[in-house]
């Protein structure tokens, strides 16, 4: 796709150090991370999963990681500490950050509406009133009323694009879309809405999306081996694959898959470690923060504005951002997770930030079926409720 800007990327050094944490984890977190990584490994043993990470980071330092089967079944290529998985709608987090970036230097509002800068979107059917009523802030925190997927019609053709690759081609659907819901009145999931966000960014930058995030986020936090869409050559050799199951053998989807015109909404593939430098970012750890957004902005991006559809837990959504309440086992002390999933081409996976105790976890599977979002499920549930919740009181191991 022509994207120089990944090559300039990959040149710079990186400006955050990672290594591993100095300091010993509380009293009880070795016990409770071996039962995690267990539950984790019996869980993909049981529906058949390729490969798979787990970490759990403490004060920006990476101190427990898992690693687990293959990140390619035709070469035998192990899942290892440099594997560059695909984080799909994590993605999201970029594309909203990015905004923010424009709305914080004044080149727009939050309550522009979207077809001051998307005419296109004028056609789409709203049986509840004009669509100059519909806001950048509706899309950015999914209330907008806007359906769940890219596609208005349904899967099942071999010759169906992954994604809509030219944005002419997502403007085509305009006209076959409606609003579902009064806007602004409830949450619902919107892959569409947070693309078109995407758009507007490279409207009013100036910047593809990719190119817009990869100098004014990737660059500055030193995220020198993440990039968009397909994999530079020198990275090959880590590129994780991620596998369907199929009459009960993986199959691959392949090594690379082109996101289109939704990219900023589920584009970007990173390793593990750039991945601690968004975290770190998160939880004002590597010291940049105020280039990327200052931290006023991001408290407003992680506000709890609308209560979620997620039945198996006490979920927020913000601006982008998901916030949980949660209460530690036992004690039944509160403290919130913010962070958010991404289910793609075969990858499940999830980060989430304690900004509290500066403690955070980022876990990704290259297998997807019918059970692969219950494990993402399982293995969340495991690491709130036996890990983040040490770290609330003091003591050592």
């Amino acid at each position: 796709m022509g994207k120089w800007y990944q090559v300039l990327c990959f040149a710079l050094s990186a400006s955050v150090g990672l290594g591993t944490a100095s300091a010993e984890p509380p009293k009880g977190f070795d016990a409770a991370w071996q039962g995690v990584t267990a539950r984790f490994d019996a869980r993909m043993d049981e529906v058949g999963s390729v490969g798979g990470t787990l970490v759990f980071l403490k004060d920006g330092k990476i101190i427990a990681r898992h690693l687990r089967g293959d990140a390619d079944l035709e070469t035998g290529r192990k899942i290892d500490a440099d594997s560059i998985f695909h984080w799909a709608s994590i993605t999201k987090t970029f594309t909203a950050t990015a905004l923010m970036q424009l709305r914080d230097r004044g080149k727009l509002s939050l309550d522009d509406p979207i077809v001051k800068y998307l005419q296109e979107v004028r056609q789409v059917h709203n049986p509840f009133g004009s669509m100059e009523s519909i806001t950048l802030r509706q899309l950015i925190s999914h209330v907008s009323g806007f359906r769940s997927g890219t596609f208005p019609w349904g899967w099942g053709e071999d010759w169906y694009p992954f994604e809509p690759h030219d944005w002419s081609q997502v403007a085509a659907m305009m006209p076959y879309t409606r609003i579902h819901f009064e806007p602004g009145s409830k949450y619902a999931y919107s892959n569409p809405g947070i693309s078109m966000l995407g758009r507007v960014v490279e409207i009013v930058s100036g910047d593809t999306i990719e190119e817009y995030i990869t100098k004014n986020i990737l660059m500055p936090l030193g995220m020198t081996r993440s990039y968009f869409d397909a994999t530079p050559y020198h990275l090959l050799p880590d590129r994780a694959n991620s596998y369907a199951i199929k009459d009960g053998a993986p199959v691959p989807f392949g090594l690379d898959f082109d996101t289109g015109a939704t990219s900023g909404n589920g584009g970007l593939n990173a390793p593990v470690e750039d991945m601690v430098k968004w975290l770190n970012f998160w939880l004002d750890l590597d010291g940049s923060s105020p280039a990327i957004l200052t931290r006023e902005t991001l408290a407003e991006m992680w506000q709890t504005l609308y209560r979620t559809d997620d039945a198996s837990v006490d979920e927020y959504v913000g601006m982008v951002f998901f916030t949980i309440k949660a209460k530690a086992p036992g004690s039944g002390t509160p403290f919130r997770l913010v962070g958010h999933t991404g289910d793609q081409a075969g990858f499940t996976a999830f980060v989430y930030v304690n900004p509290e105790t500066k403690t955070a976890a980022i876990y990704n599977n290259t297998t997807v079926d019918d059970a692969s979002f219950r494990t993402r499920e399982i293995v969340r549930a495991e690491v709130m409720d036996r890990l983040f919740p040490l770290f609330l009181r003091k003591g050592k191991k």
